[in-house]
Order: C-alpha cells, then structure tokens, then sequence
C-alpha cells in the first residue's frame, strides 16, 4: 500500500480506485492518496459510531430545571436553593446555546449570566460542579486558585 498508485499517467485514491480526473480532489499523503469522496464517506462512518458510542440523553433533550435539580436531589444533601439556582443557570446555558444554533442573524439574543459558588470548605461547591457535569457529560476540571487569594499571595501586597 506504501506506493504511488498510477492508472495512465494519472494519480488514483488507494482507497477507491478512482482516478484523479473522476474526483473533485485528491489529497496526497505521504505514500497515499485519498479522494473527496473516501474522505466524506469516512466521516460518515466516524459520525454514525460516536453517535451509537455517546452515552447519555438524547442530543436534541434540554432536562428542565426541575430534572436537573431532582438529579442534583440524588447526589447532594441540602443546599435546595443553590441547586435551584445552579439548575435554572444550566437550563438558561443551553437554551441560550441552541437559540444560538437555530436562530440566524435577526434572532433574539439570549444574554450570558456566570454563577459564582463562594463559601467554606465542605458545603458541596464542587459536588455541586461534579455531579452536574456528570450528568450533563461534558467535561469538567479542578483548579487550585489559592495562589489567588489574599491567604494564599505571595508579594509585598495584593493589590499589586
């Protein structure tokens, strides 16, 4: 498979056969040749299985803010109204997401809110985070921002 493949004096797709005069495009690689079509037909491929593989709701399902707060309801002990809150923020996050999606130009524009979680260690912030990205299935990471914090500055002064 590693060679030129020639048909007439013209270049073919290793994958197809066709030639390049059959094709839109042909790509070369180094020792291949792939045509527009292989390449359409391979990203089908690729598409129909993440979809088969992709665990999870269904992609076109928004939960409302009650699903997501039952779901919350399930993970984390107390904290009722900052799950409300978080679950109305989600909500609003991906409505906002796929108005953006579907409305064109002259759509109205749903405006972006941030939620800031603040209080002591232990009280659920990052269960909270967790357990949302769970079960939204996107992904989600932990920082240490003490470097940040008055506490945790190291300088002359933190407003410097």
């Amino acid at each position: 498979m590693a060679r030129k493949e020639f048909q007439g004096g013209q270049l073919t797709c290793s994958f197809c056969g066709k030639s390049q005069r059959e094709v839109r495009k042909l790509i070369a690689g180094p020792t291949v040749y792939i045509c527009d079509e292989c390449i359409r037909l391979c990203t089908d491929i690729i598409d129909e299985e993440a979809e088969r593989e992709a665990p999870g709701r269904e992609p076109g399902k928004l939960p409302s803010p009650q699903e997501i707060t039952a779901f919350l309801d399930q993970y984390v002990v107390g904290q009722t109204n900052a799950k409300k809150i978080l679950s109305v923020a989600v909500y609003n996050h991906y409505k906002r997401i796929s108005n953006k999606a579907t409305a064109g130009e002259e759509g109205v524009e749903l405006q972006k809110s941030n939620v800031l979680m603040v209080g002591p260690t232990g009280t659920g912030k990052t269960l909270l985070a967790q357990t949302l990205a769970r079960m939204l299935d996107v992904p989600f990471t932990i920082a240490d921002a003490t470097t940040l914090t008055e506490a945790g500055y190291v300088g002359e002064d933190v407003e410097n």
